[in-house]
């Protein structure tokens, strides 16, 4: 194994390790895996730029927080039933014809899947596993959106990419948002809110797709009011008063029942 292939190869261990550990000091690291302290804090350095995990004091961590939302494969399986309620709902928007965009989250992924139903379509999205899904699909004109690629998310993210955004027009944008606090959507990284605001820019409809778990939660970054988006596509677990509240402010909302 050479250089480089040794370092792929302990710095995959060592994130499985800090995800594993929740929390992991650099010093347990760097002895753990016979390397100096300045070259654990690269390799925490790198895994963090991937989007990976989060670097704290002291050490990395790898659970979901204000900073750091879990991998794909942690996100799918969150709410995945009511994801897949709240997918159907924003599919039976979709109009032959249209332009869509569609962000890097789960819950749009679900919606990629059903794009197909209701071609023909021309979908844009950064989001490596929508892309993979729609490029086998007849009827769909795929136009994918570049940029520097962030393993964790399986997309990709920052400044090229929110640059390519801004090279298109769509009809209608479905995203969906990490956090939602104080009727303000909020995200786990800036590379995210930059990509998603150019979005929110080039699309002539706003949709936000998110489950009432969302609105329990915290983010760092605010990305934007709710009252930017035209729609609100949320299951029932969200309580009537907030409801009441976000239609109040002109968002206008689709409640979709959860299954028993």
């Amino acid at each position: 194994m050479d250089r480089v292939e040794a370092q792929e190869e302990r710095r995959r261990r060592m994130r499985e390790r800090v995800i594993a550990g929740g929390f992991v000091r650099t010093s347990d690291l760097a002895d753990e895996f016979g390397v100096s302290l300045m070259t654990a804090h690269r390799d925490l350095d790198a895994l963090q730029a991937q989007g990976w995990l989060r670097k704290v004091r002291g050490g990395a961590t790898g659970l979901p927080s204000a900073q750091f939302h879990g991998s794909v494969a942690e996100r799918m399986a969150t709410m995945a039933a009511t994801k897949q309620q709240l997918a159907r709902a924003a599919a039976t928007l979709l109009v032959p014809g249209q332009t869509v965009l569609l962000d890097d989250s789960t819950t749009c992924l679900l919606l990629a899947h059903q794009a197909a139903e209701h071609a023909p379509l021309t979908v844009i999205t950064n989001s490596l596993p929508a892309i993979t899904t729609l490029a086998k699909e007849p009827g769909i004109a795929l136009i994918t959106l570049g940029g520097a690629y962030f393993p964790a998310y399986d997309a990709f993210m920052g400044l090229h990419t929110a640059d390519a955004v801004r090279a298109f027009r769509a009809d209608v944008l479905f995203l969906s948002t990490t956090a939602v606090t104080n009727g303000r959507c909020y995200h786990t990284s800036p590379e995210t809110v930059q990509v998603k605001r150019a979005m929110m820019e080039s699309a002539a409809r706003r949709v936000l797709v998110a489950d009432h778990t969302k609105f329990t939660k915290d983010g760092l970054y605010a990305l934007a009011p709710l009252t930017d988006f035209e729609l609100l596509i949320v299951d029932d677990g969200l309580p009537a008063e907030q409801l009441r509240a976000i239609r109040a402010a002109g968002t206008e909302v689709m409640v979709v029942p959860q299954r028993g």
